[in-house]
């Protein structure tokens, strides 16, 4: 099975998805730091001008004039803010905020995609073996109903006994169609979860080692691990910075700009040149901008109310889910072992029903019961080995530890670190940093 979790964890395009978010997360870092770098643009204009006209002195003749010019400039110009009441520090904090809940997002997709690739696996290999007990029993009720014929032509049944043998044994095909349907499902879902067509499939047995010894302690881990609360928990701190960000428009502003200028033609004078070159010092003090920023503020704060609701929430539902899982996984142990006292029982006493049969003692009817509660007894042992395991997985997903250091994957495990260190700095490019 590690394999398949492996290939899962490759190609799965939900994990995939989601780590292609994270990268888009990490974006918001070099965004949020551009407040502390400079503006800066080049400015070019260039037209043409015309006039003409006369002007009328008296006692003088009447004078003409005809004017053209070639107006043009280039210059740079520059502009950097010095104070903007800490929001650019308190956004590039809430974007770290961001990124970090982002990769805990992620952590719980590789989760949740790693305990659906347990869950198709093991349905395969179910679905496979009650469908291998179904053919055999299917074989098993074949030869019974040609014993009982043989038997019935001899005058040693009657034509109930015969019915009752075809009987059970259309039964038996029916719920082999059906089973077969089943296993087909649960093929199409192995394909869809892994990436790939099931194969041979090796039986699995549950994980037991990494799994907490107690419910407390596996509630304890949960509420601190799992990173559906630990993505919360940032989300948190985003919407605090937020509440501060929103603040920073009560604050004064200050900004610096600079400009230099080369003009031609000016004032429609050909040849006249003009070079210019400034520095400014501006400084704003909010006093009244129509009650907006107030309300922001009121907003911000709201949000952060929602958000450690949210957070709550999250606790619960993961504790919640934690002492579900503690308990089917307590339980399917139990029936694990009840099952396989079942399967030993049923054996001696179909082979003992069988016996009697021969003698006279018992009815073809009490060896088709027999039989079939055999049937029941391990088709009840294989989904009960199937829930064991499944339910091994999700206790440990469940605590938030289902990932590939714990489950010991043979694949380098997903870092986001890295693409964040990439372009967290970066202040110019197009390109992606895997080349896009």
């Amino acid at each position: 099975m590690n394999g398949a979790l492996v290939k899962a964890y490759l190609t799965n395009p939900d994990i995939n998805s989601q780590r292609a978010t994270v990268r888009q997360t990490d974006e918001n870092v070099p965004t949020a730091n551009a407040g502390y770098l400079p503006k800066v643009s080049a400015v070019g204009t260039a037209g043409v001008q015309h006039a003409n006209g006369n002007e009328i002195i008296p006692s003088s003749p009447e004078l003409r004039y005809a004017t053209g010019a070639y107006p043009r400039s280039y210059g740079v110009q520059a502009s950097e803010t010095v104070f903007d009441g800490y929001q650019t520090i308190n956004k590039i904090r809430g974007a770290e905020s961001d990124v970090l809940a982002a990769r805990e997002t992620l952590r719980n997709t590789e989760q949740t995609t790693l305990l659906s690739g347990v869950q198709a696996y093991m349905d395969v290999l179910q679905n496979s073996a009650i469908v291998d007990l179904d053919r055999n029993n299917v074989d098993v009720l074949k030869e019974q109903l040609r014993e009982t014929k043989d038997r019935f032509t001899v005058g040693e049944v009657t034509r109930t006994d015969v019915a009752q043998a075809e009987a059970s044994l259309a039964s038996a095909n029916a719920t082999l169609l059906s089973d077969q349907a089943v296993l087909e499902a649960s093929v199409a879902t192995y394909r869809q979860v892994i990436g790939d067509e099931p194969k041979t499939l090796a039986p699995v047995k549950p994980i037991v080692r990494p799994l907490p010894s107690t419910l407390p302690e596996a509630v304890n881990i949960s509420q601190v691990e799992h990173p559906a609360i630990v993505a919360q928990e940032h989300g948190v701190d985003a919407a605090l910075l937020s509440i501060k960000i929103a603040e920073g428009a009560l604050y004064p502003q200050a900004s610096v700009s600079a400009q230099v200028t080369q003009a031609y033609d000016v004032n429609s004078t050909p040849g006249m040149r003009q070079f210019s070159a400034q520095i400014l010092g501006q400084l704003t003090i909010p006093i009244y901008q129509g009650g907006g920023e107030y309300a922001a503020i009121r907003q911000s704060k709201e949000s952060l109310t929602v958000q450690e609701l949210k957070a709550d929430s999250t606790r619960d539902q993961i504790r919640q889910n934690v002492v579900a899982s503690w308990g089917r996984y307590q339980a399917a142990i139990g029936v694990v072992k009840a099952a396989r006292a079942s399967v030993a029982a049923n054996e001696v006493a179909l082979a003992g029903v069988r016996e009697e049969a021969k003698v006279g003692q018992r009815t073809t009817l009490d060896v088709l019961n027999a039989q079939q509660a055999l049937l029941s007894a391990r088709t009840q042992l294989v989904r009960a080995e199937h829930d064991q395991v499944v339910f091994s997985y999700a206790l440990l997903s469940a605590v938030g530890r289902l990932n590939v250091p714990t489950l010991g994957l043979a694949v380098a495990e997903y870092d986001p670190t890295v693409h964040f260190d990439q372009v967290k700095d970066k202040w110019i490019g197009l390109r992606t940093p895997d080349g896009k």
